[in-house]
């Protein structure tokens, strides 16, 4: 099968809980609806039985703990890959703020111009720069289309922006927390399917 799938982690902050970026930096773990998340995607995987040959994650908590749900309820035998190129933008000073808190600090335009421009700020000391995201993105690409499939990648939402532009995708950039998104391998590169789905609304993949 030539699938591949990119998920990002579920949530990491449960009701009440203050609602800051989460970087590099901040390594949270999921909350009890994160795993949930992770759950639902394992679920509607298993149910077309579908068994990633491949799965690869972040080294952050988040992404991890997804992964490993997802290898549980899928009875993937596949060793879980760890990759640093999927460890989250570090989002320097705007880690562990609210949006209330960076827009007080950087203007009213800084959060927009990111989430729907994909232009990130100059001046709050983010890293990596966007050629390295770029190329990382890229290189897990041409691993994964080299490997076995079909294959799952969990990462973050920052990391899979860079992904969503090196398949083709069009459209807003954004995912969900717990939702996925799929590309099929052809002779020439990916071929898009769909972006931002929750595991409850995915299509046939088999």
């Amino acid at each position: 099968m030539s699938l591949l799938l990119l998920a990002r982690h579920g949530n990491t902050f449960g009701p009440g809980d203050k609602i800051v970026w989460v970087g590099a930096k901040e390594d949270l773990p999921l909350v009890k609806s994160g795993d949930a998340q992770a759950a639902a995607l394992g679920e509607a995987l298993r149910e077309q039985s579908i068994t990633p040959a491949r799965l690869v994650s972040g080294p952050l908590k988040r992404t991890r703990r997804a992964a490993d749900i997802v290898k549980a309820i899928t009875m993937s035998d596949a060793n879980i890959a760890i990759d640093t190129r999927l460890t989250e933008i570090d989002y320097g000073q705007w880690g562990g703020r609210t949006d209330d808190e960076i827009i007080d600090v950087f203007g009213p335009d800084a959060i927009a111009n990111w989430r729907e421009l994909h232009k990130r700020p100059d001046n709050a000391g983010w890293t990596p720069d966007d050629q390295t995201l770029r190329l990382n993105a890229l290189g897990v690409l041409d691993d994964m289309a080299a490997g076995d499939l079909p294959g799952l990648v969990i990462t973050s939402n920052g990391i899979l922006r860079y992904f969503h532009g090196a398949i083709g995708f069009d459209g807003d950039a954004k995912v969900k927390t717990g939702h996925v998104c799929a590309a099929r391998r052809t002779a020439t590169g990916w071929t898009p399917l769909f972006w931002n789905a929750a595991p409850d609304t995915l299509p046939d993949l088999t």
